[in-house]
């Protein structure tokens, strides 16, 4: 007979690493919002990510020791500089294997042709890899976010948007109805033939007619699409905080929250500072504070035009910010910029937009990362007008309050 014997595995470290783990202690560094540096260049997308940096944030969550038992602790400081990085190397190229994150340097040899041919791309070709951040990654990062906002919560019921209306659909809830043109056709197979059967008795072939036809009912659950609408504006990281980094984890969760229990709902991420623009929810770990101003206004615009391509029973954007309005766009295209107090032109316009998402039945509701009493007074202005609310917390907390004020909403009806 054949006999299979199990022996202890003795291979490296790098195989003995837990992946996941590794991305739980990198996620600080790879969702790098530019607080270390607040002075650098605006990135929209930066993809500055390099192989130097991670290797580096790689070697310090080795050290912490938290990633490691007590015996393979030991066998780390056993080694010498050379085997740590060869150690190292191999953990990045598990990283790439387990689609992790993607190494950038096979695609910058192949283009550099073409690179050093273009205005403002002249330099070494022997330039530094760089890497990107996987959907894989974001969406682990999410599920890890997800997961320690509700175990902050205590235990939550995952569900759709009910409401205390019936539909036909797949999920049986309710008794059947007859068939109406437009319904799903789920068809009631025992409802159908007892109603054949009653027309014309027990014969066969049994005919079956259009009125015949019966469709099981389920709740009726309403779809909502969302704007997280992001404050990319310089006083995210400045004043010795970093509020950006917690506001991108909080969207990356909220994202993962819709994508897995609300698949009827749409998320989509807009950003504004001293403009605004759309971003796709797969770009947001690359994403950096932007310009110094804050124009809410232009924010809102791009936020009305994303919702007005979404055909959902509710509309809303999630507005997360630290500042006061301090920008506006001008009919001809030029920045009008005021750091200095509440500018009542740039108040107005901007509440003026609020009245429209208000005519347009979009809900705002917003998360404030201050308390400044001018601020409050505004924000308060706005949820007056667009029948949202409003939450001051800190980033530490912004999860929780996003996160409750989204699941107490899932429950309301919608007439």
């Amino acid at each position: 007979m054949k006999r299979i014997r199990y022996t202890k595995f003795n291979g490296d470290l790098a195989s003995e690493l837990s992946l996941e783990d590794l991305m739980s202690a990198l996620g600080d560094s790879l969702l790098d919002s530019g607080f270390q540096s607040p002075y650098s260049r605006f990135h929209e997308l930066d993809a500055e990510q390099t192989m130097s940096n991670l290797r580096e944030s790689i070697r310090r969550a080795l050290e912490q020791g938290d990633l490691l038992d007590e015996s393979q602790q030991q066998r780390m400081e056993e080694m010498t500089e050379q085997q740590m990085e060869e150690m190292i190397d191999k953990v990045i190229q598990r990283l790439e294997q387990e689609n992790y994150i993607r190494s950038e340097q096979q695609s910058e040899i192949t283009d550099a042709p073409q690179q050093s041919s273009m205005a403002g791309q002249t330099g070494d070709a022997q330039s530094e890899a760089r890497f990107e951040v996987t959907d894989k990654s974001l969406d682990f990062l999410g599920y890890k976010t997800l997961r320690n906002l509700l175990g902050s919560l205590g235990k939550a019921s995952l569900g759709r948007h009910d409401t205390r209306d019936l539909a036909t659909g797949i999920e049986v809830s309710g008794a059947s109805k007859q068939y109406e043109f437009g319904d799903v056709l789920n068809i009631d197979v025992t409802e159908t033939l007892k109603s054949a059967i009653d027309r014309e008795g027990v014969s066969m072939p049994l005919n079956i007619e259009y009125s015949d036809l019966h469709v099981h009912q389920s709740e009726y659950q309403s779809s909502c699409a969302t704007v997280v609408l992001l404050d990319c504006s310089h006083s995210m990281i400045l004043y010795g905080e970093d509020r950006f980094t917690p506001a991108k984890r909080v969207a990356m969760a909220l994202s993962h929250l819709i994508r897995t229990h609300y698949p009827g709902d749409t998320l989509s991420l807009a950003l504004f500072h001293d403009s605004a623009e759309e971003v796709p929810i797969s770009q947001l770990a690359r994403v950096k504070v932007g310009p110094w101003y804050t124009n809410t206004r232009e924010g809102l615009r791009v936020a009305q035009r994303i919702l007005a391509r979404q055909n959902k029973d509710m509309k809303q954007i999630v507005m997360i910010t630290d500042g006061k309005p301090s920008a506006l766009t001008l009919p001809d295209g030029r920045i009008y910029k005021n750091a200095f107090g509440l500018d009542p032109l740039v108040v107005s316009e901007t509440l003026e937009e609020v009245s429209r998402c208000k005519r347009k039945g979009i809900m705002i509701n917003t998360f404030m990362l201050t308390s400044d009493f001018a601020l409050v007074q505004f924000v308060q202005k706005v949820t007056a007008m667009c029948r949202g609310k409003a939450y001051f917390t800190t980033p530490e907390n912004l999860g929780n309050y996003l996160l409750m004020d989204f699941l107490q909403r899932k429950m309301q009806t919608i007439h």
